[in-house]
């Protein structure tokens, strides 16, 4: 049989089926939440549509190639990232994005990418160039260094949802690359101890905006006074949309007479195809589909970590848990924030929110974990030595 069929057969169709289905929820919930949109709901979701099409193209060409040659892109992706990430920072937009050919993005996406790739990468070959690079010191401060760079730039972006992102990102490439657990629990203490530094003293200065928010989120939890018609206009009718809902919910693209908050217009309407959408979601389709999305979302993500635990090597294992962080954070803040588990941030669902070229990146990303499972078995250039079904090799105490 001709390899590329080979490979192709011999993907992980769970996955693959997976993410396609997520998809295509995403793009009946975008019709419904953008619908007061000028152009209509109609637009985005056959928008929508287009982006997931190229994610697909993009997908299926990652996974057949063996990401150890992806993953020299590392660098390319990694040093654009930052770049536009600071051309965004000049621009002063307040949605942190950059416009190029007409498309509109976020660059922060590209630089987390770039940096999951570029770890992954070296971390699994700069040990094999000197024992030095093996100390557990010197790999905490390369992860510490690249990750470090692009989470101030975003802080200091005002964009405090995508820089949140870089902190389970960055603890999980740590525990996947086998950072001691001693050196793991002594960095948790210590960042666990620079939270009120952070919250009082950093935060204000960095992002007015997220420790007004974050401010208004502790409020609302205490039980004290908040208006409704102003800063708690969104965590307030988000959250009673979906608290209301029970659990069938009032069906898809529902209108006011059947009680919709959304038809009404409560649910803010300009962001409710991607930063809440899940509000819209969990309104129309109530518990059960909430229950399906975040059920199609677990197998998602056990499914990466499946593929990381059968890596060849550590690169492909980072790379997958690394892409597993991502993906849970995104739906946590998202998901958290529309019932009131955390703090408004905007961010994107991944495949199901309307976020155009997030949706190619995440794809990308999915294609680089299923590149790691289609090659799990072949044979390193190092030794010629086929390292399939591998354990997790963590460090201990």
């Amino acid at each position: 049989m001709n390899p590329i069929w080979r490979k192709f057969f011999g993907m992980n169709w769970l996955l693959v089926l997976t993410m396609l289905a997520l998809a295509i929820f995403g793009v009946y919930a975008i019709e419904s939440a953008a619908r007061h949109l000028p152009q209509g709901g109609g637009y985005y979701a056959e928008r929508q549509k287009m982006w997931i099409m190229v994610g697909c193209v993009v997908f299926l060409v990652t996974a057949l190639i063996d990401y150890r040659w992806i993953r020299w892109l590392g660098i390319p992706m990694y040093l654009m990232g930052l770049a536009l990430m600071v051309v965004a920072m000049m621009g002063g937009s307040e949605v942190h994005q950059i416009n190029l050919a007409g498309i509109s993005f976020q660059p922060t996406q590209l630089g987390i990418a770039g940096g999951i790739v570029l770890m992954g990468s070296l971390l699994q070959d700069l040990p094999r160039t000197h024992a030095f690079f093996r100390l557990p010191f010197v790999r905490v401060a390369i992860i510490a260094l690249l990750a470090g760079i692009p989470f101030l730039v975003v802080v200091k972006m005002g964009d405090m949802g995508s820089a949140l992102v870089w902190l389970p990102v960055t603890a999980v490439i740590m525990f996947a690359s086998g950072i001691p657990y001693r050196y793991l629990v002594l960095m948790a203490i210590i960042g666990f101890g620079c939270t009120a530094l952070a919250y009082f003293i950093v935060m204000p200065k960095a992002s007015e905006r997220g420790a007004a928010r974050v401010e208004l989120y502790l409020n609302m939890l205490d039980g004290r006074e908040v208006d409704i018609s102003g800063d708690a206009y969104a965590p307030y009718w988000v959250s009673t949309s979906i608290g209301k809902a029970g659990w069938k919910g009032i069906g898809w693209n529902a209108t006011s007479q059947r009680g919709s908050l959304h038809d009404k217009k409560y649910i803010p309407w300009k962001t409710a195809h991607n930063d809440f959408i899940f509000a819209v979601i969990g309104e129309e389709q109530g518990f059960r589909g909430s229950l399906l999305l975040l059920t199609g979302y677990a197998i998602l993500l056990i499914q990466c970590l499946f593929i990381a635990f059968y890596s060849r090597d550590s690169s492909g294992r980072i790379i997958a848990t690394a892409v597993v962080a991502l993906l849970f954070a995104h739906i946590f803040e998202n998901i958290g924030m529309c019932v009131l588990m955390t703090p408004i941030t905007g961010i994107p669902l991944p495949l199901v929110s309307y976020s155009g070229t997030f949706v190619v990146m995440v794809m990308f990303l999915l294609g680089l974990v299923q590149s790691v499972w289609i090659h799990r078995n072949t044979m390193t250039s190092a030794s010629g030595e086929v390292r399939g079904r591998k354990f997790f090799r963590l460090g201990g105490f």
